[in-house]
C-alpha cells in the first residue's frame, strides 16, 4: 500500500473517531435560582392545569375556580413531587445502563517493533499494527444485557411505588387537615356554649344561688377548652404545611384555594372496603413493589449467569500487518486468559448470596404485607364497631337535649341546665368524630397495605416516566 493511502486511511479512522465522541456540557447548579424557582410553585401555573385536564378531566373541569379534592391534588403532586423527579433520574440511569451492558468490547491496536541484528540495511526495524479483538464467550453479553433489562424493570416498578407514596402522603395530609378543621369547629361551639355557662354560673354566685367551687369549676374548664382551641388552630396550620409540602409546593400556594374533603365525609360503603380475598391476593401479587422486588430477583438470576460464564475465558483474535521492503507479512494471533489461578469462584459465590438474598428480601416484604393487611382489617373493623357506638351514645344525648329543651320550654328546667345539656351533647358530637377519623385513618392505612384506591375507587394512573413539567406542548410554560 503506497504510503500516502496509507496516511489518508489513518487519518480519516482518527477524524471518523472524533466525530463519534461525546462532548462535555457543563450544568451547574444554582442554589438561589433552584429555591427561587420552588418558592414560585402555585396551584395555577397553566401547564399544571393542562395536565390535570389530560389527565382527570370530569374532576378537573371547574379549576381553577373549583375545590381542590383528594385526587385533583393527587395529581398536583404527581406534576410537582420532587421524590418523583429523583425515582424517574434512578430509572434513566438504569436505562443508560442497558446501553452500556449491550456494549462490545472495544478492540486494542498495537504496534509491534522488530529488530533483525543480521539485516545488511541501515534501517533493521520494521514496525507493524495488530488490533486485537476481543470475542466474549458463553452468552456473556447477553447475561449482561439482561440483567441490566431486569434492573430497568425494577426501576420502573419503584418510580410507580414513589407515585403511590405521594399519593399516601396527600391523603394522609389532607385527612389531618380536614379532622383538625372539625375538630376546631367543635371545640369553638364547646368554647362558646362553656362561656355561656360560665357567665350564668357567676350571675348566680352574685346573687347567692351558686357556690364559688361550682364558679371555679366551670372556669377552668373554659381555660382547658380555650387552650384546646389553640392546640387545634397549631395542628390546623401543621396540617397545612404536611399538605404543601406533600405537593411539592410552597404553604403559601395553598392561601385561597379552596379544598374539598369529599372523600373522607362520604367514603365508599363498607361492603367495598374490607380486604377480601381478591384484593388481598392482588396485592401480594401486584402490589409496585412486590414487582420491584421480583424484578431485583431476576436481575441477581442474571448476575449469577454471568459470573458463571465468567468461568470460561473471553478468546482474543488478532490479525495484524508487517510491511518489510516491499514484503507484505500478514499476521493473525490468538489469545485469551488461562483461569489456572481461579475458576471465578468467588464472583460466583457472592452472586449466589446475592440472589439468597434478593429471595429473602422479597419473602419478607410478603410477610409485612400480610401482616399490614390484617393489621388493617382488624383496626378497620374494631374502628367501626367503635364508631357505631358512638352513634348510639349520640343518638342518647340528643334525646336527652331534646327532652331538656321540652322541660326549658316548660318551664320546668332553667337555662344552665340547658346549657350544659347542650355541653354534653357538644362533647359527645367531639368524642364521635374522633371515632370517625379513626375509621378513615384505618381505612386508609388498609389503602396502603392493599395498595387499592379505597376513598377514590378506580382513579389511579400509571405514572409517567417522563417529567410532565418538561414535556414540550403548546400549553404556555409555569
Amino acid at each position: 500500500m503506497p504510503r500516502r493511502h496509507r496516511s489518508l486511511l489513518l487519518g480519516g479512522s482518527i477524524a471518523l473517531l472524533l466525530a463519534g465522541c461525546a462532548s462535555y456540557q457543563a450544568r451547574p447548579l444554582s442554589p438561589a435560582t433552584q429555591a427561587a424557582a420552588l418558592d414560585q410553585r402555585t396551584l395555577d401555573a397553566p401547564r399544571l392545569r393542562h395536565f390535570l385536564a389530560a389527565s382527570v378531566p370530569a374532576t378537573t373541569a371547574a379549576h381553577p375556580t373549583g375545590a381542590w379534592d383528594l385526587t385533583a391534588l393527587t395529581f398536583a403532586a404527581l406534576y410537582y413531587q420532587p421524590d418523583l423527579d429523583l425515582a424517574r433520574a434512578k430509572l434513566a440511569t438504569a436505562r443508560a445502563g442497558i446501553t452500556t451492558a449491550k456494549q462490545r468490547p472495544n478492540p486494542t491496536l498495537d504496534f509491534s517493533l522488530n529488530y533483525d541484528a543480521s539485516s545488511p540495511i541501515a534501517v533493521p526495524f520494521t514496525v507493524g499494527p495488530v488490533v486485537n479483538f476481543i470475542i466474549e464467550t458463553f452468552g456473556k453479553r447477553g447475561y449482561r444485557t439482561a440483567q441490566a433489562q431486569h434492573a430497568l424493570a425494577a426501576a420502573r416498578w419503584e418510580l410507580a411505588t414513589t407515585g403511590w407514596q405521594v399519593r399516601s402522603h396527600v391523603r394522609t395530609a389532607l385527612l389531618d387537615l380536614w379532622a383538625a378543621r372539625q375538630r376546631l369547629q367543635l371545640a369553638c361551639r364547646r368554647l362558646t356554649l362553656q362561656q355561656q355557662l360560665v357567665s350564668l354560673i357567676d350571675k348566680r354566685l352574685a346573687v347567692g344561688e351558686a357556690s364559688s367551687l361550682d364558679s371555679t369549676r366551670e372556669h377552668i374548664n373554659r381555660a382547658q377548652l380555650d387552650l384546646a382551641v389553640q392546640d387545634l388552630e397549631r395542628a390546623m396550620g401543621e396540617a397545612r404545611v404536611q399538605l404543601a409540602t406533600a405537593i411539592g409546593v410552597p404553604v403559601q400556594a395553598l392561601d385561597g384555594v379552596s379544598l374539598s374533603f369529599q372523600a373522607f365525609e362520604q367514603p365508599p360503603s363498607s361492603a367495598q372496603t374490607p380486604a377480601s380475598g381478591a384484593l388481598r391476593e392482588r396485592a401480594l401479587t401486584q402490589r409496585t413493589d412486590v414487582q420491584a422486588s421480583l424484578a431485583d430477583y431476576e436481575a441477581s438470576q442474571s448476575a449469577l449467569q454471568l459470573q458463571i460464564a465468567h468461568q470460561y475465558p473471553n478468546l482474543t483474535l488478532g490479525p495484524g500487518y508487517n510491511y518489510d521492503l516491499g514484503d507484505n507479512r500478514y499476521l493473525l494471533g490468538f489469545g485469551g486468559e488461562l483461569p489456572i489461578f481461579n475458576q471465578n469462584q468467588g464472583p460466583i459465590a457472592d452472586a449466589v448470596a446475592r440472589r439468597a438474598q434478593a429471595a429473602a428480601t422479597f419473602e419478607a416484604l410478603q410477610a409485612r404485607i400480610i401482616g399490614a393487611i390484617d393489621q388493617g382489617t382488624v383496626a378497620y373493623r374494631g374502628t367501626m364497631q367503635s364508631l357505631a357506638h358512638a352513634d348510639a351514645l349520640l343518638a342518647d344525648a340528643r334525646r336527652r337535649r331534646q327532652q331538656i329543651e321540652s322541660a326549658f320550654q316548660a318551664g320546668q328546667a332553667d337555662r344552665p341546665t340547658l346549657v350544659t345539656a347542650e355541653l354534653e351533647l357538644a362533647s359527645i358530637e367531639a368524642s364521635r368524630f374522633d371515632a370517625l377519623v379513626a375509621q378513615r385513618q384505618a381505612l386508609a392505612a388498609l389503602e396502603d397495605a392493599l395498595q387499592q384506591p379505597l376513598f377514590d375507587p378506580g382513579l389511579w394512573p400509571k405514572i409517567p416516566e417522563q417529567n410532565p413539567r418538561t414535556i414540550t406542548d403548546t400549553e404556555p410554560s409555569s
